[in-house]
This record gives C-alpha cells, sequence and structure tokens, in this order.
C-alpha cells in the first residue's frame, strides 16, 4: 500500500495483531482495503475478518464512531488544524527585548550559530525548504506504550506521515529539520511525560519548539510553560521567534505586580520563566488560578535534588503534560534521573532500582542521541592529552603543601570531615595551575605556545577553568591575543557583548570561562580549539563545555586538549572518575551497573591513604 494515499502501513497494523506474519496481513482483503478516512465504515470488518482468519473466538466488533479521545480535541481530520486562533496575526512578544533583528540562529540545531550553512532549495513530498528532511524517510507518530485503549492508539496510529501534516498545515520552517530531529517532534508530540535527552548540539531546542507549535496549533494544549535558566531566556526567545514566529512569547520578569499580571495574562499562550523567579513567586505557582498545559523543564538537571526548594515549586506546578530537555539526565548517580522522574511521572521510578530495570521502566519515557550516532558526517572531537611536569617551583610548594594537609589530616583523627579533604584537594588543585609564590605554570606556558599557532591561523579557543581568579591570570599573560572573559561575575547583560566581541574580532583570539557560566546556553561553532585548563569533578559538564564548539554548523574537527599535571593529584582523581564517564552510556544500552558513579567517602579519603573514620560506618558512602 502507498502510505501518500492514506493507506495504513501493514507495519502498523501488525503491532495490532502480532500473531500474524506481515506478509499474510497483506492476503487479508479487509485490510488490503483499509483506508485511514473510512476507519469507521472498515474497521468492525477487519476486526471480525481478523477474528476468522486467526481462529479466535471473539464477540462481533461494535459499530465504530469517529475516534474522540478523553481530552477536548477540535474536530480535525488527519490533524488538519482548525482555524487560526485569534494570537497567530500577531507575532510581537509581550514581554522582553526585541531588536527588531530577528532570529540569529543559523541551523536547526543551535540557538545561536555563526555558520550560515546553504539550505538546499526542495525537499520531499516540494517542500521546499520547508521540508523535514531530503531522504524520503516517513516520519510516524507512534503511540505510547502507556496508552492502553485501542481507540487511543489509533488516533496517533491512523495519522498521516509527520511530513504530511507539516506540509497540509502550511508551518514554514528556517532550515530543513534532520530526519533524527522530525522523529524528536513526534516522541514529544505524543507524550504526556518525556525527556529529550539528546547530546547537547543536536538541536532539543527546535524540536521542543516545534512540538509545541503543533500542540498549540492543533487545539490539543492551549497554554505552556517554559521554565530554564536565567541566561538562556533570551536565548529561548530568539528561538521561538525562527520556529514558531506567529506564537507570542511573555516573559515573566519585573517586579513582583508586574510579574503578578503576566502569569494571569491569558493573551500569551507561552510564558517563559526562570527558575530563581520560580521560587518568588512560588505562592502565585500554588494558587488555583493557574493551570498549564504543558510544563517545559530546560536544563532539567537543575531538579537533581529532589528536596530542594527549587524542585518542590517545580513539581508544585498544576499541568497536564511534562516534559524535561536535558544533555546529562545523570550527572553524579541514578537519583539524579529519580529526582527528575518525579517531576515527570511521581512515583515511577525508585533509588533501589537496578540499572536494567531502570532503563526498561525509562524506555518510553526518553529519547537520547549521540551525534556519532545520528550525524555521521559530521567532524570529530579530538582528545590531546597534555600531562605535563610541574616546574619546580611548583612541584617544591605541591610538596609542602601535600604532606603538611596529610599531616594536619591525620592529625585531626576522628573529627575529620569530607570537607577538611576537600580544601586540601582544592589547595593542591590550584598549585597545579600555578604556583602560588612565583606564579609559574607548566600549563601556561603550554598553553601560550599553543595559543601562537592558533592565533597565528586565525583561528580562535576557549579556555575553561572551574576559577574566576585562575582566569584572570591567563587573561594577563594571553593579553597579546586580546582575550575575553566569560564567568559569573560579568553582569549578565553584558554577556551578550562579550560574545559577539569574540564572534566578530579578529583580533580576539580566545575566550576565557568558567565552567559553570559556559557549560549551557551557548553556540561557538566558530571554535576549532578547547582547553581545559584544570579538570572538573564531573565529567558530564565536562563534555557540556565542550560541546560549545562541537556542535551542528562546525565545519572542522575540534581539538579539546585536556591539561594534566602528571603525579599529583589530578591524575588520581582522574583514575578514580574513569568510570563515572560510562554511566549514561551504561543506562541506555542496559548493559548492567558500573562499579564507580562518583566519588564517594571512601574514595574521597583514599585520595590521601586515609580510612574513613569509624562515626561513617553503616552511612550510606
Amino acid at each position: 500500500m502507498n502510505d501518500s494515499q492514506g493507506s495504513v502501513p501493514l507495519e502498523v497494523l501488525s503491532e495490532f495483531y502480532p500473531t500474524i506474519p506481515l506478509n499474510q496481513l497483506a492476503d487479508i482483503p479487509a485490510v488490503a482495503g483499509w483506508q485511514s478516512e473510512l476507519v469507521a465504515e472498515t474497521l468492525p470488518r477487519m476486526h471480525n475478518a481478523m477474528a476468522e482468519y486467526s481462529g479466535l473466538c471473539v464477540a462481533p466488533a461494535p459499530k465504530v464512531l469517529a475516534i474522540q479521545l478523553a481530552h477536548p480535541l477540535p474536530k480535525t481530520i488527519g490533524f488538519s488544524f482548525p482555524e487560526s486562533p485569534h494570537w497567530t496575526l500577531k507575532t510581537p512578544l509581550l514581554s522582553g527585548p526585541n531588536d527588531g533583528k530577528g532570529s540569529e540562529s543559523q541551523g536547526p540545531g543551535s540557538e545561536d550559530s555563526s555558520v550560515k550553512d546553504p539550505q538546499p532549495d526542495s525537499g520531499p513530498e516540494g517542500l521546499g525548504n520547508h521540508g523535514a528532511n531530503s531522504t524520503g524517510k516517513k516520519t510516524r507518530i507512534k503511540p505510547p506504550r502507556n496508552l492502553i485503549r485501542l481507540e487511543d492508539r489509533l488516533y496517533y496510529v491512523l495519522q498521516p506521515p509527520l511530513e504530511s501534516i507539516v506540509q497540509n498545515a502550511k508551518l514554514t520552517f528556517p532550515f530543513q529539520p534532520f530526519p533524527y530531529q522530525m522523529d524528536g517532534i513526534a516522541f514529544l508530540y505524543a507524550r504526556s511525560s518525556a525527556i529529550l535527552a539528546d547530546e547537547m548540539g543536536l538541536g532539543k531546542t527546535m524540536q521542543a519548539i516545534t512540538a509545541i507549535r503543533m500542540l498549540l496549533l492543533s487545539g490539543e494544549i492551549r497554554n505552556a510553560l517554559l521554565v530554564c535558566p536565567k541566561p538562556l531566556v533570551t536565548n529561548w526567545m530568539r528561538e521561538f521567534r525562527q520556529w514558531a514566529p506567529e506564537i507570542p512569547i511573555a516573559v515573566i520578569e519585573g517586579d513582583s505586580s508586574k510579574r503578578a499580571w503576566v502569569w494571569s495574562n491569558p493573551q500569551a499562550p507561552v510564558k517563559i520563566a526562570n527558575y530563581e523567579l520560580m521560587l518568588k513567586d512560588s505562592s502565585i505557582i500554588d494558587g488555583e488560578s493557574l493551570y498549564f498545559d504543558l510544563v517545559l523543564l530546560d536544563e532539567a538537571q537543575r531538579i537533581k535534588n529532589r528536596n530542594s526548594t527549587t524542585s518542590e515549586v517545580v513539581r508544585s506546578i498544576p499541568r497536564s503534560r511534562s516534559w524535561a530537555l536535558t544533555g546529562t539526565p545523570i550527572e553524579n548517580s541514578v537519583e539524579d534521573l529519580v529526582s527528575i522522574f518525579e517531576f515527570l511521572s511521581p512515583g515511577h521510578l525508585r533509588d533501589d532500582m537496578h540499572l536494567k530495570s531502570l532503563g526498561h521502566a525509562t524506555r518510553d519515557h526518553i529519547l537520547r542521541r549521540t551525534k556519532d550516532k545520528v550525524l555521521k558526517d559530521m567532524p570529530p572531537r579530538l582528545y590531546r592529552n597534555a600531562d605535563l611536569e610541574l616546574t619546580p617551583e611548583q612541584r617544591a610548594s605541591y610538596k609542602i603543601a601535600e604532606e603538611e594537609g596529610v599531616v594536619h589530616l591525620a592529625d585531626l583523627g576522628e573529627s575529620v570531615t569530607v570537607q577538611h579533604v576537600f580544601e586540601l584537594v582544592l589547595r593542591l588543585k590550584q598549585i597545579c595551575n600555578f604556583d602560588p609564590v612565583s606564579g609559574s605554570s607548566s600549563k601556561l606556558e603550554r598553553l601560550e605556545a599553543d595559543m601562537e599557532e592558533i592565533a597565528a591561523s586565525g583561528q580562535k579557543a576557549i579556555v575553561f577553568s572551574q576559577w574566576v581568579s585562575t582566569l584572570d591570570v591567563i587573561s594577563e599573560r594571553l593579553a597579546r591575543f586580546n582575550p575575553v572573559e566569560y564567568h559569573g561575575r560579568v553582569p549578565s547583560n553584558r554577556r551578550d557583548g562579550v560574545i559577539e566581541r569574540f564572534r566578530n574580532d579578529p583580533s580576539c583570539n580566545v575566550i576565557l570561562m568558567s565552567y559553570g557560566a559556559g557549560a549551557v546556553g551557548l553556540n561557538l561553532q566558530f571554535c576549532h580549539y578547547v582547553f581545559l585548563f584544570d579538570r572538573w569533578w564531573n565529567p558530564a559538564v565536562e563534555d557540556q563545555a565542550i560541546n560549545r564548539a562541537h556542535r551542528l554548523g562546525v565545519k572542522k574537527a575540534v581539538t579539546v586538549t585536556r591539561m594534566m599535571a602528571v603525579e599529583t593529584i589530578e591524575q588520581r582523581i582522574d583514575a578514580v572518575l574513569s568510570e563515572k564517564r560510562e554511566l549514561l552510556r551504561t543506562l541506555f544500552a542496559e548493559a548492567g551497573t558500573p562499579t564507580n558513579l562518583g566519588l564517594n567517602r571512601n574514595e574521597i579519603f583514599g585520595l590521601f591513604g586515609l580510612n574513613v573514620p569509624p562515626r561513617f560506618k553503616g552511612f550510606a558512602a
């Protein structure tokens, strides 16, 4: 049968009759002539034919009327959108800056890309540059597994391919989405609880916006709330202008009276709030007047601690659908994922579940793709480990600090705490960066040499450190490369200007970033060199930082230089955390539980050959 003529594929029908071989389904007359627009007439005939063919004794199928879901839907045929809502002719933002320049996004996977890729003029089914993909692949909206009633499942099964829905609804896209992005849109559209966990750089933002756009225009939802970190609010505003220009956006900001008005404003179907303001407005959120058809959390790892006030406030939002976006659903342990599911589907997961059971329970709720799986032709990340000897001055300072520190920990005896150990670790890590007396640094010498070559070739680089004080020292030493800094001390209203200068000033060859400020919400595909001046505790944070440069739109391989002082605490920590990087892959591959999920108490004390004090015995590590 031909999908384009409205017929239901045999593969779809086989989902309902798994005992009948696929090649035999086509021989049943009632199946061969079944057209989706004639379902009310032919479903009883097909049901009886199936019963007769399979030898089953079943009651005659009742007369089937037009399918209606439990929730109110506009009268539609095959997702043909109803008359446009009153706001579709209005495009301005109700709150927030709008300079009239429109979106700066330049690709389907980027929020603020500088790479302008030429787009093909034609796509499948004559969609031109509005087409969903150029491979001819048909994207089907598959029903969630938790839909039990046949009519509920058929509601999705009988829809035409997503590409046809987009074409019939005359939805225009600024760029041609990739096939995997259409799969992500279809995944979100059909689910009331879902995590889109694509690796950073694959376009989670546009997939979520497009799914929200389709739900709004089809009338399945009337309003939505997006919660994101404060620095990403303007980025989401740009992306909505790019991917859903007809949908008005209201940003929750200003003083308490203004925020209260925006919360209650019915003219904006999409509202954007940052996590910090959610805490301030918790009394408004708890009120009976607010209700959202959809709540979307961006950077959902912000609620990984289920006992935090932020998590509690977010979970209290009255809503029908719950979505989450995160490239790192697990940063430290499986408890992170369990906490996110307390927002999506409370009680669905437990902390004590084995990883294989966890993977099975979340399979229908999580969609995760990695670059190496969906972008075969994307330039690779090239890792270069710079294992460096400390300078003589650094080595002398390091030796004294470690010996004195270990003696101090030993003298504390049973009163020693994890905090005492961390203080020593941080002190030693800082010496690995610079000698506190002379300022000498083997890492900085290496960085200067590499930057000479990068600047000479007209390229740009990103340098990450966990300390702003370290970035200040680096900035002085790299002054001839006109560095700019991007970290927590830079006011939020100046950050866009920092990025613009770095992008457009050819003499500015390097940007110095802290992991916290540079790990989310930025797109720097024009950088082909990344330096990790010191290592973060969590490999997931390092991966997020690297993906600022290695994402959709990158034209060349990205070289990542990981600097590490040999025979120091840095190497010991790296060895302890080596298996942590495999946790996500283990979860989604259901390959069993890794032995190390992070630095537990035994491992922290073991960094210096210490035993855990007896008072900690019997407590969770």
